[in-house]
């Protein structure tokens, strides 16, 4: 008996928890890029429909297509859309000449959606009180965070500096994720991983790192490219233009964002 993932577009799921998202304009903005280039989600079938399958699934294969999470029924968390949304604009940016993602883009394009969350928390941080990402988020960051030995002192002073500067926090984390990330992926052995990982202690979000599952996003990427590729000169040069921006979401908004809400479907 086959077992196919269904597919289904964002009008036919429900979101949930978008009313702590309202203030939040680039939210709606992904939405509408999404709606307008008809994305797919893919919906367990119901004989198999459990969460636990969904997780590996998604942890697992989250590179191989332009698709969007495989989600156990048709409700679709508010924040899970958004980072499908950032995938979807990355995978319409960062494709090479024969239409692949070369490594350096799958990573720049998780990091990109990963550091996202942490810009809805700061954007979400004593404005949504109620809000259930806030509520699944925040615990997990300072669950996360007592691992790698910050007090709950320092976690509540972090966060703070999250609402304060969300912008900032999302470029600094999303640096902290991409070069760990393709460093890891360059690494020779688990000595060279380890010093990797040694080398992200003082970073403002090192003792977030292992809330992010970087050891799939190492194990995928080497799944579907090529083992000796060539460095991607354009995404190495654009990330560098990241880095280089004031304000590197604004920089994303205008270059990604912008030109998708104009473009007319293909």
């Amino acid at each position: 008996m086959a077992h196919n993932l269904l597919e289904r577009k964002l009008d036919d799921l429900t979101i949930e928890d978008e009313d702590s998202f309202r203030h939040v304009g680039l939210y709606a903005d992904l939405k509408a890029i999404l709606r307008k280039d008809g994305f797919v989600f893919r919906l367990l079938p119901a004989d198999l429909a459990r969460w636990d399958h969904a997780l590996l699934l998604n942890l697992t294969f989250w590179a191989e297509s332009a698709a969007g999470d495989i989600l156990v029924d048709e409700y679709l968390d508010a924040d899970v859309l958004a980072h499908a949304a950032w995938h979807h604009l990355a995978a319409r940016n960062l494709r090479n000449d024969q239409g692949k993602l070369s490594a350096e883009a799958l990573l720049l394009g998780e990091a990109v959606a990963s550091a996202f969350d942490l810009y809805l928390v700061g954007r979400l941080l004593g404005r949504s009180v109620d809000s259930l990402f806030l509520g699944s988020q925040v615990p997990a960051m300072t669950e996360v965070a007592e691992n790698a030995g910050l007090s709950r002192a320092e976690i509540e002073a972090m966060l703070r500096e999250v609402e304060r500067a969300p912008e900032r926090a999302f470029e600094d984390l999303r640096q902290l994720l991409y070069d760990t990330a393709l460093a890891l992926l360059h690494a020779k052995g688990a000595d060279a991983a380890l010093a990797v990982l040694a080398g992200t202690r003082h970073h403002r979000f090192g003792a977030l790192l292992h809330r992010y599952e970087l050891s799939n996003w190492v194990l995928a990427t080497r799944l579907h490219t090529p083992a000796q590729a060539a460095p991607d000169v354009r995404v190495r040069t654009l990330e560098a233009g990241l880095r280089q921006a004031d304000d590197s979401l604004a920089w994303l908004t205008q270059a990604w964002v912008e030109p998708a809400l104009r473009t007319v479907p293909r």
